[in-house]
């Protein structure tokens, strides 16, 4: 099978995923794809002198530093990128960047496992409070947001700094006997607890992401309970999402994250990075079926801890002296 012909047919693959097996299978053909077809990650596992024909469960496999995003063309042989994400990083930091062959196959992932969780979007207004994003043209999340705007309600639309025309918009749609969900990023959502609190108690308050430098880093669980005090909601729901993933993990107020079942969290001992584990926290590694085109195997700097189930987890926080970069920053 040419190369181009097993992406398409995985790209499909991963959307009939049922089981722990189905996943443990096609995640074996990838790592097998990839260590052959990506010639960032075939170097890295030949300078770990891994043979492919040894690798035969999950637990086997190396998963790849994400610094390598920063320095390295990580993608497959032979692929023409559409489009590079970019991080948004922190000021004299190096960014991530995530070149992305088919922004469709993109498309698919997000908006198929956001209405898994969060129902058909043509019954949702998607409103949208991402200032450090919207000002940028790179920004994986803005694509995101955008994709599930085109196929919301006409009353979805981002705002930059706006808030008193947000909180309008807010009241308006709250009684509308449609979802509302309102993505922010946490320094913004504070801003705008700040200056308009009122009873949000109908609205999805979505959190994205950190401080990006604006304000002091609190804890989720203090940023949560700010904003339930001030919205009137029972519940703050966030998202797990960073530049070089394509697949997201959504938590719905409980903070812990459900992943799709095409991605799937490991966690490595704090002073072995190649023993894995999914029973205790440690250093979180992500399987991500969705990164075909680039690279599935992904060594985070975050700290996390299991769920209830094999697809859901904790984030605790991050190693020390490491970017401060990404979705859901706040140390626990």
């Amino acid at each position: 099978m040419q190369p181009t012909e097993f992406i398409e047919q995985f790209k499909k693959k991963i959307f009939t995923i049922k089981s722990e097996q189905d996943f443990e299978t096609a995640t074996l053909e990838a790592f097998k794809f990839q260590a052959i077809h990506n010639p960032v990650y075939a170097e890295y596992l030949k300078y770990l002198n891994i043979s492919i024909n040894n690798i035969h469960k999950i637990t086997e496999i190396p998963f790849m530093p994400i610094e390598f995003f920063k320095t390295q063309r990580v993608i497959c042989e032979n692929i023409t990128e559409e489009q590079i994400f970019r991080s948004s990083g922190t000021t004299g930091s190096t960014k991530s960047q995530h070149y992305v062959a088919d922004l469709n196959h993109y498309k698919n992932i997000t908006t198929n496992y956001f209405q898994n969780i969060y129902g058909p979007l043509k019954d949702i207004h998607i409103l949208a409070l991402l200032p450090s994003y919207l000002e940028r043209n790179d920004a994986s999340l803005i694509r995101m947001v955008s994709d599930f705007m085109e196929q919301s309600s006409s009353e979805s639309n981002f705002y930059l700094d706006d808030y008193q025309t947000l909180a309008h918009k807010l009241q308006d749609l709250q009684n509308s006997g449609k979802k509302v969900i309102l993505f922010g990023v946490t320094f913004a959502l504070l801003d705008f607890a700040e200056k308009h609190p009122g009873d949000y108690s109908n609205i999805i308050i979505m959190e994205t992401g950190g401080m990006k430098g604006r304000r002091k880093e609190l804890t989720r669980s203090e940023v949560h309970d700010q904003l339930k005090h001030a919205f009137k909601s029972e519940n703050i729901h966030s998202e797990y999402g960073m530049t070089e993933l394509l697949s997201q993990g959504y938590s719905l107020g409980d903070e812990q994250f459900i992943t799709p079942p095409w991605m799937k969290i490991y966690f490595r001992e704090i002073n072995d990075p190649f023993s894995l584990t999914t029973t205790k926290r440690g250093g979180i590694n992500i399987v991500d079926l969705g990164n075909i085109e680039s690279c599935c195997f992904i060594e985070t700097k975050d700290i996390g801890a299991p769920g209830k189930d094999f697809n859901h987890f904790y984030v605790l926080g991050r190693f020390d002296n490491t970017d401060i970069r990404g979705c859901n920053l706040m140390v626990q």
